[in-house]
């Protein structure tokens, strides 16, 4: 049968509940064990998809294209298995979907509660992961703090699964913090017992108890919580803040969480293989080479809105071992005047996905530097065709060239929404949303990236490359180098007699693992490596 783990958070926000599930999602697999992750977000939006970035960072899309909370790229990240739209659920899916349900007749008549009707949604949910997966173990993390109003119904719904599955199938994990007052120079446990006790009061008593600290706890502290919050003294586990966010299974397992899990629920599994991940973390330990890569967007302000893109950076350093040194670049802040002392000594220059105009002549201008300058340019999705833009005005000498996203009375819509082509296309809010397949051109930088010539990427945009310029780019000398399998779609164009100059309308970020960075990262970072090298 499925066991099913449920993480919870207390006492503050922001304490890791996400990297805890991810982690032990990546040691119960190093057991042998299949892994499924999922996130309930207490929230009443559908989905992340329209929310600003400055509140909820970045938007991370399944192959399914689902729209989904940044924490299940940690899940991917870690684990290293699809996620899919069964992967994340918010308050306002469950009452859209219990609404439709009622406007439908499903209820026959029936008042519409929260118990039982909306806990049932959401019972629903959890229990269609183990179904569409396979998998031993379902990990579910309930976003927001113990305490909040938005999360009742969740811990309600997980509650009544512990009883339905058995307390032999189900496992209750809190992640509370445990705050070091410098005044009398102590921890304190009396938060976690607050927050233990609360959920307690909800008819959730938890299993383990993870204790994020930011220095190492005395053994008293663990007696003590064992002690006032009813749990055996190896389930009080301390999970301190480390500098390197991929050791964190390896520190949670000295421990010995995954056996404190796996005996728990009755598991029998054997010791766990950690072998490539200890490879990998004592490679990003090691004294690495700075290689400057300037990203150029418009929420650099948090660094969240660009997290996966940020860590496929880091990813593709490892292999090159390099360290990857950011530089976060406001693009409203950048223009011609003083293009030179801000991107001058970069190594690459990478301009991510977003939407909207604001900062659009700043990218433009980071584009056309490294055209100029021959610097590794990247870009993704909004960098594509911020990329496109720039060729047009500069070298096909249409200076009013644009995209119909940011100027619709513009004469020369380079960029576009095609309804003709993407008639067939599945939508949310008219985004090109999943895994679409792409052909390669021969003897691109795609390919030698790639290494082959059909490959599948995940979308989500709106606007599409105009194909009534694809002739006169050509001529130009802009290879169109990924074309969606009808033809139809220009997915990435480059300039290929450069070291890198790829712009591509999908987000590979997504699929990037830190023990297997995606391709075209790795073609993007071997270039930057070589210039710096090459500058020394």
């Amino acid at each position: 049968m499925t066991k099913y783990i449920f993480v919870t958070g207390g006492v503050v926000s922001g304490l890791g509940k996400g990297i805890t599930a991810a982690s032990l999602g990546r040691l119960l697999k190093a057991r042998g064990l299949k892994v499924a992750a999922q996130k309930l977000d207490p929230y009443i939006n559908v989905d992340p998809g329209t929310m600003s970035p400055y509140q909820h960072g970045e938007v991370y899309v399944t192959e399914d294209g689902a729209e989904t909370d940044l924490d299940l790229g940690h899940y991917e990240r870690f684990i290293d298995e699809d996620l899919n739209r069964y992967s994340n659920l918010t308050t306002g899916k469950v009452y859209w979907n219990v609404l439709n349900k009622e406007r439908r007749g499903e209820y026959l008549g029936s008042t519409v509660q929260v118990i039982p009707h909306i806990t049932n949604e959401i019972k629903e949910f959890v229990y269609s992961v183990g179904r569409h997966s396979g998998a031993d173990v379902v990990i579910t993390e309930i976003g927001g703090t113990i305490g909040d109003i938005e999360s009742q119904p969740f811990i309600e719904a997980v509650r009544q699964i512990s009883l339905e599955v058995g307390r032999e199938n189900s496992l209750f994990i809190h992640v509370t913090l445990v705050p070091f007052l410098r005044g009398s120079d102590e921890h304190k446990t009396k938060p976690t017992q607050h927050s233990v006790k609360e959920l307690q009061g909800m008819g959730v008593n938890p299993n383990i108890i993870v204790l994020r600290c930011d220095e190492p706890l005395e053994e008293s502290i663990f007696k003590k919580i064992s002690l006032f919050c009813n749990v055996k003294p190896d389930c009080v586990i301390e999970n301190i803040t480390l500098p390197i966010l991929y050791e964190a299974p390896l520190m949670l397992e000295r421990s010995n969480f995954s056996s404190v899990v796996c005996r728990e629920l009755g598991i029998n599994a054997p010791e766990p293989d950690l072998s490539d991940w200890c490879a990998m973390v004592d490679r990003i330990k090691a004294p690495r080479a700075p290689v400057h890569i300037g990203l150029v967007g418009k929420y650099v302000g948090l660094h969240d809105a660009y997290l996966s893109v940020a860590e496929a950076l880091r990813h593709a350093g490892y292999i090159y071992n390099s360290h990857i040194k950011i530089h976060w670049i406001d693009s409203e802040n950048l223009c011609k005047e003083n293009r030179e002392e801000i991107l001058g000594g970069l190594d690459g220059i990478i301009v991510p996905g977003g939407f909207g105009s604001r900062g659009i002549e700043g990218m433009i201008t980071a584009a056309e530097y490294a055209r100029e300058k021959d610097i590794p340019y990247f870009g993704i999705c909004l960098g594509m065709q911020i990329a496109v833009i720039e060729y047009a005005r500069h070298v096909l000498g249409i200076g009013d060239a644009n995209s119909g996203e940011f100027d619709e009375q513009c004469r020369h819509k380079v960029i576009d929404f095609m309804p003709g082509q993407s008639s067939d296309i599945d939508k949310g809010g008219t985004l090109r949303l999943g895994a679409y397949p792409c052909v390669i051109k021969e003897g691109t930088t795609m390919e030698r990236c790639y290494g082959k010539r059909e490959i599948s990427e995940r979308h989500r945009h709106r606007y599409e490359f105009n194909n009534d310029y694809r002739e006169a780019f050509e001529a130009a000398g802009l290879t169109l180098s990924g074309i969606s399998p009808d033809g139809k779609l220009v997915e990435t164009v480059e300039l290929t007699d450069r070291p890198f100059f790829v712009g591509v309308q999908y987000h590979p970020e997504f699929k990037s693992r830190p023990n297997k960075p995606h391709p075209l990262f790795l073609g993007f970072i071997g270039a930057a490596c070589a210039r710096a090298e090459g500058s020394k």
